[in-house]
């Protein structure tokens, strides 16, 4: 199994911490978050892993160097994750692992993922409070039946942490699916746009990891609870 990192995008919200530098390379304890990942990846047993980079790209190639591989997202100011997903399209044919760079999560979460039973799987949480900018998930008998940000909260039974799995089989209903979307010209849908796309048709199930520390960085206060909260909290259950 390939793991893909996706890593190409900016991020405004962030203020000067990221107007220089992509978000992933913001630290965390005594490394930066795509670090965290790469490591925890490599623990798992995944070495061959893919970065699809963008904005400020000599930077995270710098700091990851030669232990992953390359793909360089050059539209990445005006496409989304779901673009950078498809530029992976003709090396992840056997199956993968797909992962935002902005989550920082307990090595557990990725392991039960692996583990899981289900050949398609995302990683869900029930524990949150979901507002907007939660991707929200509706399940039933553990199949993923609605994923989006406009699902109202009181339908939703979690939040997607951005950690999904493909199988071979699955990575082709995928990526079959996205060619589709691509081709009509849509560039700036997030992944899970896709998965949304694929569920009547195709099973994708969800991993419950609540109670497992984790965050997905998206503003300042997310950052600063990562640091403060969140590794504390990771660092004691490990």
């Amino acid at each position: 199994m390939k793991a893909i990192i996706l890593a190409a995008g900016t991020s405004k919200r962030m203020g000067s911490l990221t107007s220089n530098s992509p978000k992933c390379l913001l630290e965390i304890g005594d490394k930066t978050i795509i670090e965290h990942q790469i490591e925890c990846l490599m623990n798992s047993g995944i070495k061959d892993i893919v970065v699809v980079t963008g904005f400020c790209e000599d930077k995270l190639k710098k700091v990851c160097g030669n232990c992953v591989s390359y793909i360089s997202n050059s539209r990445f100011a005006t496409t989304n994750s779901m673009y950078s997903l498809w530029l992976t399209r003709e090396v992840v044919q056997e199956g993968f692992v797909v992962l935002n760079s902005d989550v920082f999560f307990h090595p557990m979460i990725l392991e039960k993922l692996l583990k899981s039973h289900f050949p398609d799987a995302l990683t869900l949480c029930r524990l949150v409070k979901m507002g907007k900018e939660e991707m929200k998930v509706k399940i039933h008998s553990e199949k993923v039946i609605d994923i989006s940000k406009d699902l109202s909260p009181s339908l939703a039974d979690g939040e997607n942490l951005g950690i999904v799995k493909f199988s071979s089989k699955g990575a082709k209903v995928l990526f079959k699916k996205v060619n589709e979307i691509i081709s009509q010209g849509i560039f700036d849908k997030w992944t899970p746009f896709a998965f949304q796309q694929i569920i009547s048709h195709y099973d994708l199930y969800a991993v419950d990891i609540s109670g497992l520390p984790w965050i997905e960085i998206d503003f300042l206060e997310d950052y600063e609870k990562a640091k403060k909260v969140i590794y504390p909290n990771i660092i004691s259950h490990t």
